[in-house]
């Protein structure tokens, strides 16, 4: 096994060491695009992709970069599907960040001649 793909498999999103103290008390935002994201559908077992677009406005918190990227990449090899993985990556980032505002949206690629769009916004809640 090569390196990245034992820390992929060994990476825990929830560990402190990944969200760092935000530095700054003003509002503004974070916009952050994960082009490269991939799941397997768990019906056929497929390989689904999708471009993921975070938008969030820190609290006390943000997150670290490489973290979130470990993170995304490691549903490359999860069979989930894109409502679940959509609905989990924001419930887990909004749980671990408490941000002041978070909107996420997975526009997966087209398959079958279907093309999903997940938004998951906090105010709406």
């Amino acid at each position: 096994m090569k390196y990245g793909e034992q820390e992929i498999i060994d990476f825990d999103i929830n560990k402190e060491e990944n969200y760092w103290p935000n530095e700054h008390s003003k509002n503004y935002t974070i916009n952050i695009e994960l082009p490269e994201f991939m799941a397997l559908c768990p019906r056929s077992g497929y390989p689904d992709f999708a471009k993921i677009t975070l938008e969030y406005q820190p609290n006390d918190k943000v997150i670290e970069l490489k973290a979130l990227k470990l993170y995304i990449n490691s549903f490359m090899k999860r069979s989930i599907s894109h409502e679940n993985s959509a609905n989990e990556i924001f419930d887990t980032l909004y749980n671990n960040l408490t941000p002041k505002f978070m909107k996420l949206i997975a526009d997966f690629n087209p398959r079958g001649n279907v093309h999903t769009v997940i938004v998951i916004d906090s105010s709406a809640f």
